[in-house]
């Protein structure tokens, strides 16, 4: 087994309400009127209420090429990961130089050498850092990163792993197109980063820890497994089409019916190899895909509200942020400090990309304090 020792989720400085967004960037993407009052009413619909930016709201407009806005994308999200890695590593008593392994995951921004290289500078990582980046699996690259990770460190149980995420959705900004896919993306989407330490189970508790810091190791949950599923005749339902002005969104109104119809099975897939049904999982983490998403979730799970609750109050605070938000997700509760422990909770955290893929990772937490949501 693994331990998610710490999680640290940073946000862009730049924040603003949805429907500053929305009358900041509709002019930019539609001339027409009647796009332009569908654009007012999706974004209003959403489930978001505010949202950080990698920019100031109003330097949008000045946005003209491909090669502008992934040159930012690049700069800002490399400054937004060494924040990340820093806290994560300062959360888990920990120094640049005890990283063994680093995966980087990002679907907004395209380098070589990519932003986890240039991380190894920045933060003063070891030069024989393990390193594998990842493109294209989307808002699923959170909990695949997991995964991935999880599978690194049961091979080398006295490593040390990182997981970076860097997500600057709003640079992909497709001026005057005026689908109802982009009219959606511009409304839904945020700024994040986030960071994970993950530590193999011969790693030991840093010499000369804190008291804090030894407490954190002894509560960090652990992953109890993962599960990959790609679902047939469905890679036209999300994901990026690439042309000359960059990353243009790829989205399907029948992503949430696609979800509906296996994300059940596939939970309870993963569960029953760890000798569990989904009554036994006390915490959800959902990917915050939007509200036509998480409905699908809780429906096909027969989840009562709480259980997509931080969810959708994610959503509303800072919009879907890609592979981050499962992350981001993960920071807040394993931050929570609420009621009495219960040893040994399950979780199941889950994401959906392109493919369309299904990421889900489940979690063991040594004890929780807990309670269930009024």
């Amino acid at each position: 087994m693994s331990r998610i020792v710490a999680v640290a989720s940073v946000l862009p400085a730049h924040a603003y309400p949805q429907a500053e967004i929305s009358a900041e960037i509709g002019p930019l993407v539609t001339r027409d009127p009647a796009k332009a009052a569908l654009l007012a009413r999706l974004h209003a619909s959403c489930g978001v209420e505010r949202r950080h930016l990698a920019l100031p709201l109003e330097r949008y407009r000045t946005l003209t090429s491909f090669d502008e806005t992934n040159a930012l994308a690049l700069e800002l999200g490399l400054d937004l990961a060494a924040r990340a890695v820093r806290d994560a590593l300062a959360a888990a008593g920990l120094e640049p130089h005890d990283v063994d392994h680093l995966m980087f995951t990002t679907v907004t921004s395209v380098g070589a050498p990519s932003i986890d290289a240039l991380l190894v500078d920045r933060v003063g990582l070891r030069p024989d850092v393990t390193r594998l980046p990842s493109f294209g699996l989307g808002c699923a690259g959170g909990a695949a990163g997991l995964a991935r990770v999880h599978d690194h460190l049961l091979g080398h149980p006295d490593h040390v792993a990182l997981l970076v995420s860097v997500e600057l959705c709003s640079l992909t900004l497709q001026r005057d197109d005026d689908s109802v896919a982009n009219l959606v993306a511009t409304g839904l989407f945020g700024d994040g980063a986030a960071a994970v330490v993950m530590a193999g189970a011969e790693r030991d508790v840093p010499r000369g820890a804190s008291d804090v810091t030894r407490a954190t190791w002894r509560a960090a949950p652990v992953v109890a497994g993962s599960r990959s599923m790609l679902y047939p005749a469905s890679t036209g339902a999300l994901g990026w089409r690439v042309g000359a002005s960059g990353l243009q969104i790829v989205l399907s109104g029948g992503l949430p019916d696609a979800v509906r119809a296996r994300v059940a099975d596939d939970v309870r897939a993963l569960l029953s190899a760890l000798g569990a049904v989904p009554d036994d999982v006390g915490t959800w983490l959902v990917h915050p895909g939007g509200p036509k998403i998480l409905d699908a979730v809780q429906e096909a799970l027969g989840l009562p509200a709480s259980a997509v609750a931080s969810s959708r109050a994610s959503l509303a605070r800072v919009g879907n942020l890609s592979s981050a938000s499962v992350l981001h997700l993960l920071a807040d509760e394993i931050a929570a400090d609420r009621g009495p422990a219960v040893p040994g909770e399950m979780g199941v955290l889950l994401a959906f990309g392109p493919g369309v893929g299904a990421e889900l990772v489940a979690l063991r937490w040594p004890t929780r304090r807990k309670v269930d949501a009024a």
